[in-house]
């Protein structure tokens, strides 16, 4: 009679293969289930990354379902258990890069109208005054992971002022991974001849580089520095030659009163600084909650308001 075999084991690393890549489906499952719109309408690294990502999950577990218990030197099951490791880093790395996606009035903010034509890249989001606009541009860097179409309610009084707004889609929602976007945009129109740089947290932190760099470049320079909710990294306060605005919260949890305080040292003197009472740091675009953020006593609209109407005075006077 036929020998009976009993199932074929496998060893615990292969199992861990086959377990990483349904972790692996899980977090692409949730991040596209929470985050589609800002991934659809972000700058494509994420969503290549996430494709690749699929690709690499269906190899882990080809891999572990095919492996049969056999004797393995000591340097290849090293070498497989640091690819568990390096796999579930990927992984988390993937989890944290899912953005925040936008919400209204943002999305609403995005459709063309009468006073402003909006217009999407994989790069850029521009919206453009229906009329004819006045020479003072604005680049504006989004805060990290945050989707870019979030600060389109916002920025949309800026466009209907009459000036260019161009916001920057970052790769993977890091400002620093877009330091490119200031000259793209002088590229793409010709017609501005000065830039107001600006930035929500970490982007503003971007756009203060970008500015100070920019300032004295004698075709379309930077005039301005617009900052939300944000500050320089180093003190730029005798090396910035233009004006520069801090718009804050008093109820912001992660560029904290306290920070925005520090900051006046690092800022040029004569920077103005507008505080918005009540106003949290998710209440400078509209993504929803953040993290770590601070409990607004604000409207959200009212906020917006507030927020809009500094910046535009400051680009307006930007124009004279």
């Amino acid at each position: 009679m036929p020998s009976q075999r009993g199932p074929i084991e496998r060893d615990w690393i292969a199992w861990a293969f086959v377990g990483v890549a349904i972790l692996g489906v899980g977090v692409l499952t949730w991040a596209c289930a929470t985050g589609w719109g800002g991934i659809v309408h972000g700058h494509p690294a994420y969503a290549v990354t996430l494709v690749v990502t699929t690709l690499g999950c269906a190899g882990l577990a080809l891999i572990g379902l095919r492996r049969k218990q056999t004797r393995r030197s000591r340097a290849r099951t090293a070498g497989r258990l640091l690819l568990v490791v390096v796999a579930l880093l990927w992984v988390g790395v993937v989890a944290w890069l899912r953005p925040y996606p936008a919400v209204e009035p943002a999305l609403a903010a995005m459709q063309s109208d009468a006073s402003v034509t909006v217009a999407e890249s994989p790069t850029e989001i521009v919206l453009t005054p229906a009329a004819t606009g006045d020479s003072t541009g604005v680049l504006f860097q989004p805060g990290a992971l945050v989707d870019p179409r979030a600060y389109a309610a916002v920025l949309r009084p800026l466009a209907e002022s009459g000036h260019t707004v161009v916001i920057a889609k970052q790769p993977f929602g890091i400002a620093f991974l877009a330091t490119g976007a200031l000259d793209a945009a002088r590229s793409d129109h010709p017609e501005v001849i000065g830039w107001v740089v600006g930035g929500h947290s970490l982007g503003g932190t971007v756009a203060a580089l970008e500015a100070d760099a920019a300032a004295s470049d004698a075709s379309s320079p930077a005039v301005g520095l617009l900052l939300f909710a944000s500050y320089p990294a180093s003190d730029i306060s005798s090396t910035l030659t233009v004006p520069a605005t801090s718009i804050s919260g008093t109820r912001d949890g992660l560029a904290t009163p306290a920070k925005i305080d520090a900051s006046r040292a690092t800022l040029p003197p004569g920077t103005l600084f507008t505080v918005i009472d009540g106003a949290s740091h998710a209440q400078f675009g509209d993504y929803g909650k953040q993290p770590g953020d601070g409990t607004p006593t604000i409207d959200q609209d009212e906020a917006r308001r507030l927020i809009s109407e500094a910046s535009v005075a400051f680009v307006e006077a930007r124009s004279e």
